[in-house]
């Protein structure tokens, strides 16, 4: 009986001690949820703080706004530029009501920031052929860079594809110059040289003197080349920018990029990015800011489908008024329009070597305005009567003027690449 009354005494001692172990068990599991809930509830806090963005909101924004990549570090060691969420975005730009522009990165929309600094919020569409690498390039970039002539980054959204920046009031050089009826408005020769000098010296920046390697911009084109309220030009899209190959690298070999009329074809041909690149393209812009029309336009007779083409020809015939805008064609000094048409045509050379740098074309730009701003001077300080003379003689003294010599840089041969038709110059 002692025995057996022993035996229950064990067996309650092993049930207690069990119950026990399982109670312990129990609260030690019950703790551990509760950490990993309040740890969660945390992040989500902490995610909530930085990225107000969620499914419910989203919902109210138009579909191409939900965010579908989260960019990841090092983006976010950006610390000097502002991030702005999903949200903050959609109540500046009245849920993205307002469209600006088209590009070949995505759609362009107004917006005002709670200072009142009006905005321009580029958006990636789902359909852009420019990827999370062009976005990090042109934000990674722009962070590192600042002019007078290069449009300045204000920030980005690190829950979408979407970059910040100043509004340019007066539009792009494209829409100036042949854009559509309601942007297309004059521009005064003398406006359209202070236009190409600040773009000559934002690309010279870049080139020259940014503090970083030497920049490729690689789509030079009016579209890209903006003007704020004081019609200072800036230029914009840095989304295929690269830097130069440094002495003892090899030459940069990458996939071509860069827009139908504007692409300089020996890179086209060789696949070999240089600093020359740019060079083309820009003398491609002096000739539309030149003629007033666009790079490449099929609707056109054959042999004015190429800007190119066609102002090389009548240049070597001496026959500026043919290509000159008819908008501006009272308005230029004869000596200054050459200045800007002979560097022009020296920058669209087939082969780069043979190209003027940027530095040369700002020197050129600058004599063609100081010859302008004397003509200027020197017709407002005559009488109505010696003007009239003055005319007549330089009439006369034009009518007997030999053809001018061929420019120092040129010897136009139209490359067999360029002369290939490449259909309407649509962004990319």
């Amino acid at each position: 009986m002692e025995h057996e009354g022993r035996m229950k005494d064990d067996g309650s001692k092993v049930a207690w001690w069990k119950i026990t172990a399982g109670v312990i068990g129990g609260a030690i599991a019950l703790l551990a949820l509760f950490v990993l809930a309040v740890s969660i509830f945390c992040m989500y806090r902490r995610r909530r703080r930085h990225c107000t963005f969620d499914a419910e909101e989203a919902m109210k924004l138009p579909p191409i706004y939900v965010a579908k990549t989260v960019l990841e570090p090092p983006i976010f060691d950006l610390k000097e530029m502002q991030q702005f969420s999903l949200l903050e975005l959609n109540e500046a730009t009245n849920a993205f009501n307002k469209r600006i522009g088209e590009g070949g990165f995505g759609a362009v929309y107004y917006g005002m920031l709670p200072d009142d600094q009006a905005i321009a919020v580029k958006v990636r569409s789902t359909t852009s052929i420019q990827g999370l690498r062009e976005f990090t390039n042109e934000l990674t970039l722009l962070s590192k860079i600042r002019h007078a002539n290069l449009v300045p980054l204000i920030g980005f959204c690190p829950e979408q594809q979407i970059l910040v920046y100043p509004y340019m009031s007066n539009g792009s050089l494209q829409d100036r110059l042949y854009g559509e009826a309601p942007c297309r408005k004059p521009l005064d020769w003398i406006t359209r040289l202070n236009i190409a000098l600040g773009a000559a010296r934002g690309l010279h920046y870049l080139h020259t003197s940014s503090g970083v390697r030497c920049i490729i911009h690689r789509d030079v084109k009016s579209s890209n080349i903006l003007l704020d309220n004081s019609m200072v030009a800036k230029v914009a899209d840095f989304g295929f920018s690269k830097y130069a190959p440094q002495e003892g690298d090899s030459m940069v070999s990458l996939e071509v990029r860069g827009t139908a009329g504007y692409l300089d074809p020996e890179y086209y041909s060789t696949q070999q990015l240089t600093v020359k690149s740019d060079i083309f393209s820009f003398g491609v812009v002096l000739l539309e800011i030149i003629c007033g029309r666009e790079p490449l336009n099929i609707h056109r007779p054959r042999p004015e489908w190429s800007l190119v083409e066609w102002a090389s020809q009548h240049f070597k015939e001496a026959n500026i008024q043919a290509i000159v805008d008819t908008s501006i064609s009272a308005s230029y000094t004869p000596e200054a329009m050459w200045r800007v048409l002979e560097i022009a045509l020296a920058s669209v050379e087939p082969k780069g070597h043979v190209r003027p740098t940027m530095e040369d074309i700002i020197r050129e730009l600058e004599d063609a305005l100081i010859i302008e701003n004397n003509a200027s001077q020197y017709m407002a300080s005559m009488s109505i009567e010696s003007l009239a003379s003055a005319r007549l003689s330089v009439s006369d003294i034009n009518s007997t003027k030999p053809a001018p010599p061929a420019p120092l840089f040129y010897q136009f041969d139209p490359s067999p690449v360029f002369s290939e038709t490449m259909g309407s110059p649509d962004p990319r």
